[in-house]
């Protein structure tokens, strides 16, 4: 390397360091109030961000500073990150190093250890679906080798052949937990071997050997197409946090990793090389003060933090994007083919695909088998493998692996098997897909189609209704179709949107319901309720099988003017359709499959109470089914499903 890049490697390798120092005087005055140290682990960092190409993504930690820095973000608007102003990154919704930065190619970490290592799988497959030759980094502390999505990540990375370098930063300790508590193999590389990868363990305080074996490993990543890891054995300096202490660490660790300080060694060997003299270095040092100075002064500002209500929900979304495409076409006005509801899903995928180049869909079992309900047989052989993707089971990391993809400019779908299997999942979707915009305005264009729902005697892992659980979490959009219509244009509808939407498809309603389909590709506007039925005497609001219980119902109880109200979406409600069916009949049943307790028809309920008292002529009533888990046997099934209580609440309400 000629001199002046070794001296560049000097200046990107102290920054960090005199910025640290200088964060913990702040925070001794209290003009930070936390600070994750990344003392003593600067080379990792900056070794391996030089080595990488400006826009490669990397998925930083706490402790990567170097990252930010290297990469040239301007320092005043860190600073002003750390203080959670309003101008910074994520606006003040966020601390320390919870944000990220599209112009720079960072994608922000979440506090759960390890899902951003899925996140780098999708980049690297955006990469290679693009043919382009760059990488994906992300890091992993050693703690974090333990958690599963460490496993995930990795193994997927090397079943799809991911061009993408994870480094494990081992520094000894996971918060207070030592290496010795935290594996049981003699070092965290020989990890690889189990996932089919390479893996090297270097000395992480040596930043120009941190440089050198990235440099070569992303040589090879490009060449091979492959994934590679890397364990670089460092020392944390301070505590986990300035709160933490270091009370559990031994003195003499200090003492003997203190001799092998990245920028202390570094910067001797360069004036011992004569390639820099104490007074350049003292120079270099006087040069970096006054930068960190001035943009601290330039971060500095007493302006206080305005709370702006409208502004905030509007940030929870990213804005819908037009697609050109047609809006609540009807059967009735268009030229229409009668399918059944999983023929207009399948169709929905197949016109999108076509629609949208830059679609893939993931999932398992999805390509030659065509899927468990096969709704994507056949696409493997019109579409290819490439963007008909067979998965590990790892639920986890494909949801991961579909923001990652996100980053890139790409739209995907990922298939749960069942709707129940979510679960695994459920980290990577309510705290990383859906806050991502909140945090720092990165989309996740992700559809994540969820089989629901009994009636089929398929037991309490295969039948319930999750949907509830989704609705709370801010950030996410919840689709609930009933007919085939409506699944067609509202699944097109989820994939056309950038945010981040669970689709659930009752699998009962897959074969056994048929309907008018408009032939044409169409959007169904979601967060709008549909009319199915006027009536006088009774509103039923409801969604997805109720919608069919109800109309049965209404069939088999033509005495009585019923109104049925289809929700369609349960995230974002339709409340004005809401309001509208209060005050045309003042008596309201809301009816779903999903157990009564914490079900989507308590908020509705307690909505209509708060907002449509006035305009009610009975209580609200929610029909629902039983407090337990979906049991088996088709006649306990049918006994705890809520189709069972339906005339005893109907007539209730009726007779008020």
């Amino acid at each position: 390397m000629p001199d002046q890049e070794l001296i560049s490697v000097y200046k990107h390798l102290l920054l960090p360091r005199m910025i640290e120092e200088k964060m913990l005087i702040l925070l001794r005055q209290g003009i930070v109030s936390k600070w994750f140290s990344g003392i003593g682990q600067e080379a990792i960092a900056v070794g391996a961000t030089l080595a990488l190409l400006p826009d490669e993504w990397i998925m930083p930690l706490h402790r990567n500073l170097g990252v930010f820095t290297t990469r040239l973000i301007p320092l005043s608007k860190l600073f002003k990150q750390w203080q959670g102003h309003q101008d910074a990154y994520s606006k003040g919704r966020e601390r320390s190093f919870h944000f990220g930065c599209k112009e720079h190619y960072i994608s922000g970490m979440i506090s759960h250890l390890g899902p951003q290592l899925a996140v780098a799988d999708g980049a690297a497959l955006a990469y290679s679906l693009k043919n382009e030759p760059k990488i994906a980094m992300a890091f992993c502390g050693d703690g974090g080798t333990s958690e599963g999505d460490f496993h995930e990540a990795l193994n997927v990375a090397a079943v799809w052949d991911l061009p993408i370098i994870f480094i494990i930063e081992n520094n000894g300790y996971g918060l207070s937990t030592p290496a010795s508590e935290q594996y049981r193999c003699q070092s965290l590389v020989d990890k690889a071997k189990g996932y089919g990868m390479e893996g090297v363990r270097i000395d992480g305080n040596n930043v120009l050997e941190v440089f050198d074996t990235i440099k070569g490993v992303r040589d090879y990543c490009i060449r091979e197409r492959k994934p590679y890891l890397v364990e670089c054995m460092t020392f944390r300096m301070r505590g986990h946090e300035e709160a933490s202490g270091t009370k559990y660490v031994p003195k003499e660790l200090f003492d003997t990793w203190s001799r092998k300080d990245p920028v202390k060694n570094y910067e001797q060997w360069l004036i011992q090389n004569s390639i820099l003299t104490e007074m350049e270095v003292a120079a270099i040092r006087n040069e970096l003060k006054n930068y960190i100075e001035t943009e601290i002064n330039v971060a500095h500002t007493d302006i206080p933090v305005f709370a702006d209500t409208k502004a905030e929900l509007y940030d929870v979304f990213a804005p819908e994007k037009v697609s050109g495409l047609p809006v609540n076409v009807s059967s009735e006005n268009s030229p229409s083919t009668e399918l059944k509801f999983f023929e207009a899903i399948k169709q929905a995928m197949q016109q999108s695909l076509h629609h949208w180049p830059n679609l893939v869909i993931m999932g398992q079992d999805i390509a030659a088998y065509g899927g468990a309900f096969k709704l994507t047989e056949g696409f493997l052989e019109e579409f290819g493998k490439q963007r008909i993707r067979n998965t590990p089971i790892c639920e986890s990391a494909i949801v991961g692996a579909a923001l990652g993809l996100s980053l890139e400019g790409y739209k995907s779908i990922v298939e749960m098997q069942f709707a129940d299997f979510v679960s695994v999942a459920f980290n990577q979707i309510v705290n990383n897909l859906a806050k991502i915009h909140y945090r720092w305005g990165q989309e996740a264009d992700v559809v994540i189609r969820m089989p629901t729902g009994g009636g089929v005697s398929a037991g309490p892992f295969h039948s319930q209704s999750n949907e509830a659980w989704f609705t709370h979490v801010a950030g996410l959009k919840v689709v609930y179709p009933s007919t085939p219509e409506d699944a067609k244009g509202l699944l097109i509808a989820a994939i056309n949107d950038p945010n981040p939407v669970l689709f659930f498809e009752h699998k009962a309603l897959y074969r056994s319901l048929s309907g008018k389909v408009p032939d044409e590709m169409y959007i169904t506007e979601i967060g709008k309720a549909r009319l199915v039925e006027e009536g006088e005497d009774l509103s039923i609001i409801t969604y997805g099988l109720g919608v069919n219980w109800a109309l049965d119902y209404a069939a088999q109880h033509t005495e009585t003017s019923i109104e049925i109200l289809d929700l369609r979406t349960l995230q974002p409600l339709d409340y004005e359709a809401i309001r509208a069916t209060v005050r045309k009949t003042g008596k309201v049943l809301i009816l779903h499959e999903d157990n009564l307790t914490g079900g989507i028809g308590g908020e509705i309920a307690a909505w209509i109470a708060e907002h449509c008292f006035a305009l009610l002529d009975a209580p609200v009533v929610r029909c629902a089914s039983l407090d337990t888990p979906i049991p088996f046997n088709s006649v306990l099934e049918q006994n705890y499903l809520a189709k069972s209580r339906l005339q005893e609440c109907a007539q209730k309400l009726l007779n008020y």
